[in-house]
C-alpha cells in the first residue's frame, strides 16, 4: 500500500478533497505550511516577506465560508505563494530590488483578485531576480534562493523563489511570471510543473512590468492536474489589460480526462545540438520514446530562425525594460537618494543606488537600441525577426499538434558558477525564449533525474490558446511516470 506524502508535499487535488470532507481545516493546513516554512526557510530563502497573521486570518475566513456552505471555489483554503512582482493590496511589492524595498502595494493584481475569488489563502511574497531579470535568482537585492534538491545550487530564475518554495513544501502552489523562460526553467531545475500560458490569456494588470510584450503570469504546481486547476482560476479576459484576449475558457481540469492522444508531436532539430547536457538529452529522448510507444506520430521538424532567438530577445526585452523602468526616478515612489544636490542628481543617484548591476546592464542596452540612429538597425530589425520566429512555429503546427524539447540545456548549476559571465547565464534560456517571442503556451514537467539526483525538465510547446490540449499531452506522460512523487529531503 502506497503511503501518502507528508501534508506539505500533497497536491491541491488531494488537499481540497480533505478540506471538503472536514478531514482538514484551512487553518490547520495554513499552520502546517507556516511551520514548514519556518523549518526550511533559513536554508532555502524562498520568501522576501511573510505575513503569518494575515495568512491565518484568510484561512479562518475560508473555514467560516465552508461552514456556512459558501465555499468560494476550486482553491478554497489552499495556501498559494506569489512572486514578488504581483501586487497584493497592503503587502510589500519589491520586485526583489532596493528600488522598491519599502514599497507596499495599494491595490490587487487581477490574478490576486481571481485567486481570492477562488478561495485561496495568499501565502507570502516570493524571491526573484531583480525586476524578473535573470536565470538564477542571484540578482535579488535580498540574496539568492537555493534549490531544495541541492542547497549549493540555483533554483533557476527569475521565478526562483516561487519554484524553491513549492519544491521545499512551503506552499501548495505558487505563481510566477515568464518573460523568457522564468517559470519553465525554474520548474525544470526544481522538479515541478511550470506553465507559461498563451500571451493574453492571463491579465498582466498588477504585474510589475519587465518587457510588456513578453511577460506572462503562470502557475507552478506539483502535478499537471494542479496546474490545470490553477490556470482555470486565473485565466480570463480583463478590460484593465489592453493585451488581454477574449476567448472561451474550457474546464482545463475536466478536459485532462477527455482529451486523449495519440498526438502528432514535433521534435525541433535545432533544440538537440551543441550545449545540451548528455543526461538531459537522454532523459528527453526517453520521454519521446514513451510518446512513440503510445502511438503518437513523432516527426523531426525545423524552426530555422531559432539561431536568432537569443539576439532578438535581448534587443526587444531590454528595449521594453528601458522604457518600463524609466518610471523609477526617485520622485513619485521607490528609492530616493539622500545626497542629491539638484533634480538631475535625484534622478541619477536614485537610479544608481536603487538598481542592481544586471538591471543597469539591461537598461543601458535597451536605451542604446532605442536611441536615434540605432532604432532601425536593432529594435525594428529585431521585431521583424520576431515575426519570422513566430511564423516558424505556426508553420510547424501545420504538421504537428505540439513540440517536445528540453526545458533547460543543463540541470541546476552551482550558485555563483555563472554570475561573472552574463552570456553564459543568458544561454540557460536558449530553449525557452522563442516561446515568449512567439506568444505561445508551453509547459515544463519532470522527466527524470541526473545521476547526482538533480531534476530534469521536459518542455511541451503548444498552439495558441490550446492549453487544454497541452495539459492533456503532459498529463499522459505524467500519469505513466512517478517523477512528481519524489521530493527533496532537506
Amino acid at each position: 500500500m502506497l503511503m501518502s506524502a507528508p501534508l506539505h508535499f500533497q497536491t491541491i487535488a488531494e488537499l481540497s478533497a480533505k478540506l471538503s470532507v472536514g478531514q482538514l481545516s484551512a487553518v490547520e493546513l495554513t499552520q502546517a505550511m507556516i511551520a514548514r516554512t519556518k523549518a526550511v526557510e533559513p536554508r532555502v530563502h524562498a520568501f522576501n516577506s511573510f505575513d503569518e497573521a494575515d495568512a491565518l486570518a484568510q484561512a479562518a475566513a475560508s473555514d467560516a465560508r465552508r461552514r456556512a456552505g459558501q465555499s468560494a471555489g476550486a482553491l478554497e483554503g489552499i495556501p498559494v505563494g506569489l512572486k514578488d512582482v504581483i501586487a497584493v493590496a497592503g503587502q510589500p511589492l519589491t520586485a526583489s530590488s532596493r528600488m522598491l524595498a519599502n514599497f507596499v502595494s495599494p491595490y490587487d493584481a487581477t490574478v490576486t483578485q481571481k485567486l481570492q475569488s477562488a478561495g485561496a489563502v495568499l501565502h507570502g511574497r516570493l524571491n526573484c531576480d531583480e525586476f524578473a531579470m535573470g536565470s538564477s535568482t542571484e540578482n535579488s537585492a535580498f540574496g539568492p534562493s537555493s534549490n531544495p534538491w541541492d542547497l549549493t545550487r540555483t533554483p533557476g530564475g527569475s521565478s526562483g523563489g516561487s519554484a524553491a518554495a513549492l519544491a521545499a513544501g512551503s506552499a501548495v502552489a505558487t505563481l510566477g511570471s515568464d518573460t523568457g523562460g522564468s517559470i519553465r526553467q525554474p520548474a525544470a531545475l526544481c522538479g515541478l510543473v511550470g506553465l507559461k500560458p498563451t500571451y493574453g490569456l492571463i491579465s498582466r494588470y498588477g504585474l510589475i512590468a519587465y518587457a510588456s510584450s513578453l511577460d506572462q503570469i503562470g502557475p507552478f504546481a506539483r502535478t499537471v492536474e494542479d496546474a490545470a486547476i490553477m490556470l482555470g482560476a486565473i485565466a480570463g479576459h480583463d478590460p484593465r489589460d489592453s493585451t488581454s484576449f477574449k476567448t472561451s475558457l474550457p474546464d482545463y481540469r475536466a478536459e485532462l480526462k477527455t482529451r486523449r492522444g495519440p498526438w502528432k508531436l514535433g521534435i525541433p532539430k535545432e533544440y538537440f545540438g551543441a550545449g545540451l547536457d548528455p543526461e538531459v538529452g537522454a532523459a528527453v529522448e526517453k520521454a519521446i520514446s514513451f510518446y512513440r510507444s503510445q502511438g503518437c506520430e513523432i516527426r523531426e521538424i525545423s524552426l530555422p530562425h531559432t539561431q536568432y532567438c537569443l539576439d532578438t530577445y535581448y534587443i526587444i526585452a531590454t528595449a521594453e525594460a528601458s522604457s518600463n523602468l524609466a518610471r523609477y526616478d526617485g520622485i513619485r515612489y521607490g528609492h530616493r537618494t539622500s545626497s542629491a544636490k539638484d533634480l538631475l542628481d535625484v534622478y541619477q543617484k536614485s537610479r544608481a543606488e536603487g538598481f542592481g548591476d544586471e538591471v543597469k546592464r539591461r537598461i543601458i542596452l535597451g536605451t542604446y537600441v532605442l536611441s536615434s540612429g540605432y532604432y532601425d538597425a536593432y529594435y525594428l530589425r529585431a521585431q521583424k525577426v520576431r515575426t519570422l520566429i513566430r511564423q516558424d512555429f505556426l508553420n510547424a503546427y501545420r504538421e504537428v499538434d505540439a513540440l517536445i524539447t528540453p526545458t533547460s540545456p543543463i540541470p541546476a548549476f552551482k550558485l555563483g558558477e555563472k554570475s561573472a559571465d552574463p552570456l553564459a547565464m543568458y544561454l540557460c534560456d536558449i530553449y525557452t525564449i522563442g516561446v515568449n517571442l512567439a506568444g505561445l503556451p508551453a509547459l515544463s514537467l519532470p522527466c527524470g533525474f541526473t545521476q547526482s539526483g538533480l531534476p530534469i525538465g521536459l518542455q511541451l510547446i503548444g498552439q495558441p490558446f490550446r492549453e487544454a490540449d497541452l495539459l492533456a499531452t503532459a498529463h499522459a506522460y505524467e500519469q505513466a511516470h512517478g517523477w512528481n512523487t519524489q521530493f527533496p529531503s532537506l
